[in-house]
């Protein structure tokens, strides 16, 4: 029992509460809402198909071949996923279960996100045993955090979902360390919290907020002596930042570096959350959200200047938590300090998740570290969290008798929410299509009033009430958070991101690579305008892809080449003022020998001409071109022409020059003749290439010349020549380029992130007045 007792108010009862059973009802329950994705039947769509489980894939096979997963060649010419928060690197749970699984599979990736919102949710009871809250109330809690809200419709998003089921887990460790002013549960809470900052993401970022304030206001408001505060806090940041300070520190270099190191508030502003949808608290499917997507009319429909999914604007967690906060909710509800800090929350991501709506995000903005975010609706996970443990703490009220339900008053309160959700669609003229997830949502409020006022007259207790709150609850949230077009779809509708796919494309692919594989060639491939899944299939089959999906990429990159975060549609496939379209000297120097496209490629390249690319076939709706022209992967320069890089990129001219023997550089010029010397005097051989060591056979002719690598220039990459350390030039406004003598060499590039960053902080120090 913690040091500090629980308001009197809601002392436990005299009977033993039966948190072990609302735990195991609780993972029952988890287990038969699952079940869907668990079997196999559905997966989870969208992102966590598309970006997380070829990340998942990508991260076993580099584990399982013996190489190294912090740099990937397979999408964007060459991505640095140490630094990627979405990369699962710094995933324990993905981790492990990469390093176990060399082809790890749909289920599992399923079964791991529910199995974290599962650990989330159990968390949950535990703090609930601690506060002294009753068991039933844990119950509703856990099941309202992991399956309702933004936990259930924006399942997708693999890395968020991640980051918020740490948060419960946290949230109890911390509470346990300020109650018991333990260093030793603050060093694990610490510990923990580092997991969830490892996601890196606006959850993770919102929820140290919360539990930064919490401390606070733990500290404030506790009966013992505020130094009795110090070694449990310092024990968790000291912890904490042990474990993220080299992470962040290569993610905080990748965003700096990135085509996004912040956003306006004029971009934050176009993913705010409209107020209509917290609608959804009443009904789940008021909108349509899990219907057609043609058939759905809720916010942000109509909105101008909005950027939010429909899923993202549902933040319906059950019936049982909206009536019992209703009932409980008056003076004697804020007596607890613990729920007058989660209203608070509650206030505060509300606000926050509106964004634009009201004058209150304008503030927060100037908050440290909001500007690295582009959409406040992410704080509907937040608002979901505290819901769910307001909701279970005012169940407790009424079970204990400390709040009672006036039935008329909650009726009427009930039926003032339904009429004015009624009101509402009939004003969008939507009244038809809204009144059947209305009646479905009624029926779940009515047996939950009953329920609440049940156990507000003392009627329903013990194993009796656990069992009927998990009963409803499971209906409840089987049909109206159950397996939809957001949340869950057809495996099949992925096949091509299983590592044995029959796609014919990708067969198609991997035989023309095959083909014309060459001792200097490593041709890469783009997967365009063909469906939502198919950008980052490469870090599945091991293709490398001129482009991907990500919404980081190397501000390098996408400045030369105007890469955006996806290629899914046509109109997703930009171009650059240097690369204005698929003719052009960066796709050759890039080595983009083929071209997939959902659609005929002059509907994408508007400058495309007839003969550009050769069209190779057509398979089912794609379209598969050659550009006959693409440069191997090495080469030997024995020209370099000094050029302006940001000039390039600015006006798009590129020089005239022989590119196979000419290389770029922001050096002075220099030239050796290739003039009489037989054609393989320069030249360069793939001797071995991995995700973070290659090594290449050169052969210069007198005078020497510059050996170039056609992957993306990136700092933490380091050179050596016969052994020696040797500088890596960027080249070709984009690439790598190493001087190398005449005769036979062989150059080493390897990816070493830790010395590549302190080279950078040491390099951004010596440019600082004054030092």
């Amino acid at each position: 029992m913690s040091t500090i007792a629980p308001h009197k108010k809601i002392e436990q009862a005299e009977t033993r509460e039966p948190y072990g059973l609302a735990a195991l009802l609780f993972l029952a329950t988890a287990l038969a809402l699952a079940f869907p994705w668990l079997s196999g039947r559905v997966t989870i769509p969208w992102d966590a198909k598309a970006h997380f489980q070829p990340q998942f894939v990508f991260l076993a096979h580099a584990l399982h071949s013996g190489q190294s997963p912090f740099w990937t060649p397979n999408v964007f010419a060459g991505m640095p996923q140490i630094a990627d928060p979405q990369s699962l690197t710094f995933a324990p749970f993905f981790l492990l279960a990469a390093a176990l699984v060399p082809e790890p599979s749909f289920v599992l990736e399923d079964a791991i996100v529910f199995g974290m919102l599962a650990m989330g949710g159990l968390a949950l009871v535990a703090y609930f045993r601690d506060r002294g809250w009753s068991a039933a109330g844990a119950l509703i809690a856990a099941l309202a955090f992991a399956f309702g809200g933004s936990a259930a419709w924006r399942i997708q998003h693999t890395g968020q979902i991640m980051s918020f089921s740490w948060l419960p887990v946290t949230l109890w460790l911390f509470a346990r360390a300020l109650d018991r002013r333990s260093a030793a549960y603050g060093a694990a809470a610490g510990a923990v919290a580092a997991f969830m900052v490892l996601g890196r993401d606006q959850v993770a970022y919102l929820s140290v907020l919360m539990l930064a304030a919490y401390a606070l206001y733990r500290v404030a408001t506790d009966d013992a002596p505020v130094a009795s505060a110090i070694a449990p806090l310092l024990a968790g940041a000291v912890m904490g930042a042990a474990i993220i300070a080299v992470p962040l520190a290569f993610t905080l270099e990748l965003a700096a570096n990135s085509n996004r190191p912040e956003i306006d508030l004029d971009g934050a502003y176009k993913g705010s959350l409209p107020p209509a949808s917290f609608f959804t608290l009443l009904s789940a499917n008021l909108f349509g959200t899990d219907g057609p997507l043609a058939a759905f009319w809720g916010p942000p429909v109509g909105e101008p200047d909005l950027f939010l999914a429909r899923n993202m604007t549902d933040v319906y967690a059950g019936a049982i938590p909206l009536v019992a906060a209703l009932a409980a909710l008056g003076r004697g509800f804020f007596a607890e300090r613990e729920a007058r800090f989660f209203a608070a929350a509650l206030v505060f991501f509300a606000l926050y998740a509106l964004g634009r709506y009201t004058p209150a995000f304008a503030f927060f903005y100037h908050i440290p570290g909001v500007d690295l975010w582009r959409r406040p609706a992410d704080a509907t996970f937040l608002f979901g969290f505290a819901f769910a443990l307001l909701a279970g703490y005012a169940f407790t009220l009424i079970e204990r008798r400390v709040a009672s339900p006036h039935p008329p008053l909650l009726i009427g309160a009930l039926v003032g929410l339904f009429a004015l959700a009624i009101a509402y669609a009939a004003k969008r003229e939507h009244l038809a299509q809204a009144l059947a997830p209305l009646a479905i949502s009624a029926a779940f409020v009515a047996g939950a009033t009953a329920l609440v006022i049940a156990v507000g007259a003392g009627r329903l207790r013990g194993f009796a009430l656990l069992a009927a709150v998990a009963a409803l609850a499971t209906a409840d949230l089987a049909v109206s958070n159950g397996p939809n077009e957001s949340t869950a779809l057809p495996p099949e509708q992925f096949d091509v991101l299983r590592t044995d796919s029959k796609d014919p494309v990708i067969a198609f692919l991997k035989e023309k690579l095959k083909e014309n594989a060459a001792p200097d060639r490593r041709d890469r491939v783009e997967l365009a305008a063909i469906d939502f899944h198919w950008p980052n299939a490469s870090l599945v089959h091991g293709l490398d892809h001129d482009l991907g999906y990500n919404p980081i990429r190397l501000k390098i990159f996408e400045d030369a080449t105007g890469a955006g975060d996806h290629v899914a549609l046509p109109e997703q496939r930009e171009f650059s003022k240097l690369s204005p379209a698929y003719r052009s000297p960066l796709s050759d120097m890039l080595g983009l020998r083929y071209v997939a496209t959902g659609v005929p490629i002059e509907e994408i390249d508007k400058h495309y001409k007839p003969g550009d690319l050769q069209e190779l076939t057509q398979i089912g709706k794609v379209h598969i071109y050659e550009n006959k022209s693409a440069y191997p992967r090495v080469m030997v320069a024995t020209c370099a022409m000094h050029v302006d890089f940001a000039r390039m990129l600015a006006t798009g001219e590129w020089p005239e020059a022989d590119y196979r023997e000419t290389v770029l550089l922001e050096e002075p010029p220099l030239c050796h003749t290739r003039k009489g010397l037989p054609p393989d005097a320069a030249r360069a051989r793939l001797v071995s290439y991995g995700n973070t060591e290659i090594v290449v056979e050169t052969n210069a002719p007198p005078g020497g010349g510059w050996l170039i690598l056609n992957d993306v220039w990136h700092p933490w990459w380091f050179a050596t020549l016969d052994g020696e350390a040797a500088e890596i030039l960027r080249a070709n406004v984009l690439f790598r380029a190493v001087p190398i003598p005449e005769g036979r060499h062989e150059v080493r590039f390897t990816f070493q992130p830790v010395p590549g960053l302190l080279r950078e902080i040491s390099r951004r120090r010596g440019q600082r007045p004054g030092v």
